[in-house]
């Protein structure tokens, strides 16, 4: 089983990087998180989690050992594989779905593209106690966002901006806008942080 490698990037793309180690070019299945991570590198180091089936050999990589671990755990859960997994990784951080999972987010978790409700409430209720926050990471008080913001963060991640960056646009947009914003008036003021 291959678990690490470090190479030169040959090729990138949002969901795959082709690694070249010892003369080998090895593709791999990363998510938007790790892509983040890779851009703009020629030389990587990568976690590695080999998927195994009858008909098929797949690579998946990560730039931190604890988005693997959360990959790990979610593909255990009944009904998620590797893409739906990914995906999820793409969707949100390791620490914001450690967050969401401690606080039962089931509207968060859906709000990621492939993931429905069904599926957000299993991964809840399966990785309550085994997904905990990388260490040293702040948990977020469930009160210093509201509802309306995991809405705006989702979309602003949907165009295309990181999810820190989307953060940020959103913590200062809500100073701005003060206490109870609506969606689109909260969704302007981000974009304008973002644009500036």
């Amino acid at each position: 089983m291959i678990a690490y490698l470090h190479g030169h990037i040959r090729q990138l793309d949002a969901t795959r990087a082709l690694v070249v180690t010892g003369g080998v070019g090895y593709e791999v299945h990363i998510s938007l998180t790790t892509y983040y991570k890779l851009e703009g590198r020629s030389e990587i180091e990568l976690e590695i989690y080999t998927h195994v089936r009858e008909d098929q050999l797949s690579l998946y990589g990560f730039a931190t050992t604890e988005e693997k671990i959360a990959f790990e755990k979610l593909i255990s859960i009944s009904g998620i594989g590797p893409t739906v997994a990914q995906k999820i990784l793409s969707g949100i951080d390791v620490a914001d779905l450690a967050d969401a999972v401690a606080r039962d987010d089931v509207r968060k978790l859906s709000s990621i593209p492939g993931v429905g409700k069904k599926t957000a409430e299993r991964i809840c209720l399966e990785l309550r106690d085994k997904l905990t926050l990388p260490a040293g990471t702040p948990v977020t008080p469930s009160t210093a966002r509201h509802a309306i913001d995991d809405d705006v963060h989702s979309a602003l991640v949907n165009l295309g901006y990181k999810p820190a960056a989307a953060d940020a646009a959103l913590d200062a947009a809500r100073k701005q806008t003060g206490g109870e914003a609506e969606f689109s008036t909260l969704l302007k003021a981000s974009l304008r942080q973002l644009t500036k």
